[in-house]
This record gives structure tokens, C-alpha cells and sequence, in this order.
């Protein structure tokens, strides 16, 4: 029999993708099935993470732009969190795709219980200060005294509820790292499947449920990703996965946590640079009033539906570099960059026409208020003006993170956002009088020379030495 009639369907992998396969060795055989095993479950999972994004807004829009602004602000507070969540995850699948790559689960299964312990104690400082200072953090983003009284108890349930925002980032990075992408994909479908079922029965109070506004959609929020996380933990024990934790990779191992620290410390300072970024620009756009954040928060969540499932793709990469850097396989991570980046920029590109071509009918089915469809438009317009770059970028950053190197990541975002993209802002909003425009065109130039500047670093190699 040839090697060509024993190559698998596309049918079939697609099956195998989606039912994960434990057998399968990453840093072995076709890069292209490798890419395809691993980029199948984790765009799912991303398109699904999208979605709820999109349905969340929708719901919530109904009840009035002030509702939408609670949510817009609240989520750029998030964001921080997020960056946290984010910056351990790559710490975690780095070193989990390394030690999987050397044939040393014992120790992935190690690093994989030490994360539980992290994200507990990190959950619990953000439930405090969310307990004791939601409102203050809404008035020091912007909010007015009416964005306050609708949004103020969903900013108290969302940062109370951190822990669920935590564990599902950090336990689908050990699940991605080991190359388990179908039980990562299953958790985050369970998790957002049901928040939206939940969301029109707790903000509009349908049948036995309360009626609780925007409040409602962080409950369900909430509850679903509590759902999910559950659904992770039983996993974690074993079934049907590569990772097996029990009592005694529980038990706190402080040089373990340590370590893991030490390399997520760089992926959180990168995220922590970016997200603060958003922040500042979220600022800069609050003063021009609250319809121009809902237009604004409007336009960020149909962009999060296209970047999240690109986002699917550039986690494959992660996990395929971490695991054929720790094979001694360099040559291949490389191939496994590009082969993966050309994919994700063909399809980065033809949403972009898609958002350029009909922006006033996609943000129009959120909203019927002239003054924020007018700031979605061209907010949504501008950001796509960039999408060729960035389709490139995501994808290069991530092998950075997927090697452990995570340090060169955030010296790029510190260039970017920090020194372009926040003064830029700020100076063609207000001195070029360009008003929220200028906010949106700042995000097209510096999301652009990320990906060059990236590009730049990555093709010198320097990243297939790095030890974690």
C-alpha cells in the first residue's frame, strides 16, 4: 500500500480532531495533520468563546447604551485579569507541550496541579478588591451616575466570580500544552453553550428566573464558566487525557510554582502592557461620552468574534513549537510557524473585506442609535484596515510564547502600545481633532508595526535556544 492511499480523509481527521487522540505524537510525521489535529478543536473552542461575545452584547444592548457602557468598562477592568490568566497560560503550556516533548508526563502532570494552586491564590485577591471596590474601579474608567446604577452589580459578580475566568484559561493551557485540544474545545463549548441559554432567561427574567438586567448576564457568566471549569477538573483526573492529576501532584510544591512563575512573569507583563493600553484608549474614548463607548465595546466584540478563532490557530502553534523544541526538533516548530501563519492570514483577510464592505449592516444589528452605530462603523473599519498584519503577528507572537520566551513578546508590546499606540491616541483624538477616530486609526499603525517588528525577531532565531 502506497504512503498516499494510507494518508487519512480529510473527514476522518476532522473526526479524530474533534474525538482527540492521546496516541498521537506531535513531533512526528505530516506537520501538516499535526497543525490540523491541534488547530481544529482550538479554533472551535475560540469560535465558540466568539459567539458568546457576540450573544452577550446582543442581549445586553436591548436594555439601553448605558448597560452596554457598564459592560464596556467592566471588560476593559477584565482585561487585566485576563492578561494575568493569559500570561500563566503560556507559562503553563510552554512548560507542559516541553516536559510532554521530552517524554516526561510525570513532571507535566506536576506543573498541571501546581497551576490549580496559582490560580487560586490569584482569584482570591481579584474576588477582595472586586468586593470592596467595584463601584470605585467603574468611576475611576468613566462611568456617569446611570452607567453606575445598572453596571455596578455586574462588575461585583464578574470579579467575584474570577475564579471561573482563571481556571478555564489555565486548565484548557495544561489540556493545550499536552495536545489534548478536543477536551479544551468540549470544556469552553459546555462553559459558553450554557451562558447563552442562560443570558435572555436571567437579564429578561423568562419564566421561574428573575429578572436582573445586565446583572444577569454576569450570573450566567459566571455560572456557565463554573460549569465548564468542573467539567475540566473531572478530566483532570485522567479521563481520556494525557494529564493525570491526583492527591500528590496537589500537593503544594513551592519551586514548582516558583518556576512556573518565573516563566509566565514575562507572558504577563506582555499581556499587562497590552491590556493597559486598551484601558487608556477606552479612557480616551469615555470622554466623548457613553454612546461612543457602547459604539466603541460594539465594534471590540465583533472584532474578538474573528480574533478569537485566529487566536485557535496561534495556540496550535504554541503547543507544536513547545513540544518540538523539547523533541530537539527546532527546524520543524519553524516550519510548523509558517505553515500555520499563511492559513490564518488568508482567512484574516477575507473578514477584513467582509467588515470593510458591510460594517453599517453588522453593527446595525446591535443597535439602532445613530450615534454609536456611527463609532462602531468606524471603529470596525479601521481595526480591519489591519487584519493582514495582524493575521501574521498573533501567530508569530505566540511561537515566541509556545518556546518560552516570552520576554521578546513584551518588549514588543512595551514599543508598540506603550510608546506608539497610547501617545498616538491621545494626539490625533484631541490635538489632530480627529476625535474617536483617531483612537481607532492609533490601533490600525501600532497593531501593524507589531507584527512587522515581530516578524523581525522571530526570523532571527534566537528563540530555538530557550530553555524553560
Amino acid at each position: 500500500m502506497t504512503e498516499h492511499t494510507q494518508r487519512p480523509s480529510l473527514y476522518q481527521l476532522f473526526k479524530q480532531a474533534l474525538r482527540g487522540d492521546v496516541q498521537h505524537d506531535f513531533t512526528k510525521g505530516s506537520i501538516g495533520i499535526a497543525a490540523f489535529l491541534l488547530a481544529v478543536p482550538m479554533v472551535l473552542e475560540m469560535a465558540m468563546e466568539s459567539i458568546f461575545a457576540i450573544v452577550d452584547i446582543f442581549f445586553v444592548a436591548s436594555l439601553g447604551f448605558e448597560a452596554v457602557a457598564a459592560v464596556g468598562l467592566t471588560e476593559a477592568v477584565l482585561t487585566l485579569l485576563y492578561a494575568v490568566a493569559i500570561g500563566l497560560s503560556m507559562g503553563i503550556t510552554a512548560l507542559v507541550a516541553r516536559r510532554i516533548g521530552e517524554g516526561n508526563p510525570h513532571k507535566a502532570n506536576q506543573v498541571a496541579g501546581q497551576a490549580l494552586w496559582v490560580g487560586m491564590l490569584v482569584s482570591m485577591l481579584v474576588a477582595f478588591i472586586g468586593l470592596v471596590y467595584s463601584q470605585d474601579i467603574l468611576r475611576l474608567m468613566g462611568a456617569d451616575e446611570k452607567v453606575l446604577a445598572v453596571g455596578a452589580d455586574y462588575t461585583l459578580v464578574m470579579l467575584c466570580g474570577s475564579i471561573t475566568i482563571l481556571y478555564l484559561f489555565l486548565i484548557n493551557a495544561i489540556f493545550r500544552g499536552a495536545g489534548d485540544a478536543s477536551v479544551a474545545m468540549r470544556s469552553l463549548w459546555l462553559a459558553n453553550g450554557l451562558n447563552i441559554v442562560l443570558d435572555p432567561l436571567l437579564i429578561y427574567g423568562i419564566g421561574p428566573f428573575p429578572e436582573m438586567g445586565v446583572t444577569g448576564a454576569a450570573v450566567a457568566t459566571t455560572i456557565g464558566r463554573g460549569v465548564g471549569v468542573l467539567y475540566q477538573l473531572y478530566h483532570l483526573r485522567g479521563h481520556a487525557s494525557r494529564i493525570k492529576v491526583g492527591l500528590a501532584e496537589l500537593k503544594p510544591q513551592l519551586d514548582v510554582m516558583l518556576g512556573l512563575v518565573k516563566v509566565s512573569v514575562g507572558g504577563i507583563l506582555q499581556f499587562l502592557i497590552a491590556t493597559a493600553s486598551w484601558i487608556a484608549l477606552v479612557r480616551i474614548v469615555s470622554t466623548y461620552g457613553s454612546a461612543a463607548v457602547a459604539g466603541y465595546t460594539i465594534a471590540i466584540r465583533v472584532v474578538i468574534f474573528t480574533i478569537l478563532p485566529a487566536w485557535g490557530l496561534s495556540n496550535a502553534v504554541a503547543t507544536l513549537v513547545g513540544q518540538n523544541l523539547g523533541a530537539g526538533k527546532p527546524d520543524r516548530a519553524e516550519q510548523s510557524v509558517w505553515r500555520i501563519a499563511r492559513y490564518n492570514l488568508y482567512f484574516m483577510l477575507s473578514v477584513a473585506v467582509i467588515f470593510i464592505l458591510f460594517a453599517e449592516f453588522i453593527i446595525g444589528l446591535f443597535t439602532s442609535d445613530p450615534a454609536v452605530i456611527s463609532d462602531g462603523v468606524n471603529c470596525l473599519r479601521f481595526v480591519a484596515y489591519g487584519y493582514g498584519f495582524y493575521g501574521i503577528g498573533m501567530i508569530v507572537v505566540q511561537a515566541f510564547n509556545g518556546a518560552g520566551d516570552t520576554m521578546t513578546p513584551t518588549r514588543i508590546n512595551f514599543l508598540c502600545y506603550w510608546m506608539l499606540q497610547i501617545p498616538l491616541a491621545y494626539g490625533l483624538a484631541k490635538y489632530a481633532g480627529l476625535g474617536t477616530n483617531g483612537v481607532f486609526m492609533a490601533i490600525t499603525i501600532a497593531e501593524s508595526l507589531l507584527a512587522v517588528v515581530g516578524i523581525w525577531y522571530f526570523r532571527r532565531g534566537q528563540w530555538k535556544t530557550q530553555t524553560v
